[in-house]
């Protein structure tokens, strides 16, 4: 097969390594060989996402601004005569997945196994049809660094069915509500449509989930174009025994909601939560709660100017609101560092030195979840080199990833 050079522009940016990219595509193809002593035929790439802005919203059907990225993960695939799914992951073992059987199994709870069972039910519920393949994948999507590995792969199946199976008639959208929803149902790991959509659609995208079906608001802008370079800083810590930590966010938000008789925050006034802020307190005896819901509210706000600023091209005004996000997610969000364990304040210090380093040039927030892992920065070109130096003499080699966004969305390239 082919390299396909003339997407790597679109999905890897203007700098990108084309020697790299081909390399990687060739040990692709020759794993694909080694493994199932036959040739692929197809190659299907689906990309990680970065959240640009509405930390913690879409749970309560808030908005949120987000882009694909360079980072992607690749599969070399060519179809069988039977309804089994053979996918080998470098770095793992094998994978075997039946597809006469759909039901869900406990037992594949947090494994690709699950995923790949959960996608083929999905399209198999929407009376589209299923089929077994080969695949080797490989993908330089970061795992634990809020990009959204899991996410990623989730689609790029879901496109492996569309396609070869389906003819494409699904569009990103669909293609993202089935990779949720085998998440949710097979993986067993509660989450909203946000990074699907982000690593599905393409570019740079405002999304707001006020209803089932977001609404989409493409936006084309490149940062480079502002001198800018988008960094992820990985501060290294762990994710470990935050469960808690995160699904207390959502939890205390819907509290809120629910002394209005609402189930989430989006269908709650916001003057009349203002007004009854006191007999709030009083009911729930949880301040950190109400701090929460005033996050979500005016983080909608700033999505809202976010994508104006872009379209605009008032990259100031958006570089204000990207502060602006990152002081009420540390403030009033609290997703900065754990409360359960105060002392380990990664990104806090990650924060502080990126205000240091950038002196008033630029901006910063937390990236994701939060609690643990990576920030986000928008470092001037000429002050990127001593950012990364800077910030990895403090979280290590390797701790900087410079992104860019990618134009194209979950798709076949070979």
């Amino acid at each position: 097969m082919k390299t396909p050079n003339k997407h790597y522009r679109s999905l890897y940016g203007e700098k990108q390594d084309k020697e790299s990219n081909n390399r990687r595509i060739t040990y692709l193809y020759n794993n694909f060989r080694g493994s199932f002593k036959d040739e692929c035929t197809a190659l299907f790439s689906a990309s990680g996402r970065t959240e640009l802005g509405g930390n913690h919203t879409d749970h309560n059907n808030g908005k949120v601004l987000a882009g694909s990225i360079n980072l992607d993960t690749l599969a070399a695939v060519r179809t069988r005569d039977d309804l089994t799914v053979r996918l080998i992951s470098e770095g793992y073992g094998e994978i075997a997945v039946d597809l006469s059987d759909l039901s869900v199994r406990d037992s594949e709870k947090n494994t690709t196994a699950s995923l790949i069972r959960g996608i083929a039910a999905s399209f198999h519920d929407r009376g589209l049809e299923i089929g077994g393949f080969n695949a080797s994948l490989t993908s330089t999507v970061l795992p634990g660094s809020g990009l959204s590995s899991s996410a990623s792969i989730e689609v790029l199946l879901a496109e492996i069915f569309n396609n070869l199976f389906n003819g494409d008639r699904l569009d990103p959208v669909q293609l993202a509500i089935i990779g949720r929803e085998a998440e949710n149902r097979y993986f067993k790991k509660p989450c909203g449509l946000l990074d699907q959509m982000a690593c599905a659609y393409g570019g740079i995208i405002g999304m707001d989930f006020k209803e089932e079906i977001p609404l989409v608001t493409p936006i084309d802008v490149s940062f480079e174009d502002y001198g800018l370079s988008l960094v992820i800083v990985n501060t290294k810590g762990s994710h470990a025994d935050l469960t808690d930590e995160y699904s207390a966010i959502p939890r205390e938000m819907k509290q809120v909601a629910s002394y209005f008789g609402k189930s989430v925050l989006r269908e709650v006034d916001y003057d009349e939560f203002i007004a009854s802020i006191k007999d709030i307190r009083a009911k729930l005896d949880n301040d950190r709660a109400i701090l929460r819901a005033m996050h979500f509210f005016n983080e909608n706000l700033r999505v809202d100017g976010m994508i104006d600023a872009l379209k605009s091209r008032d990259i100031q005004m958006y570089l204000a609101l990207v502060d602006d996000s990152g002081s009420s997610s540390f403030r009033f969000l609290q997703n900065v560092y754990p409360s359960s364990s105060p002392a380990f304040q990664g990104l806090s210090l990650a924060l502080s030195l990126s205000e240091e380093i950038l002196s008033g040039d630029g901006a910063c927030r937390v990236h994701g979840g939060g609690f643990a892992g990576t920030i986000q920065a928008y470092v001037p070109q000429d002050m990127l080199q001593s950012y990364i130096e800077r910030m990895e003499a403090v979280f290590g080699e390797g701790a900087c990833t410079v992104l860019s966004i990618r134009k194209k969305p979950a798709m076949r390239l070979v």
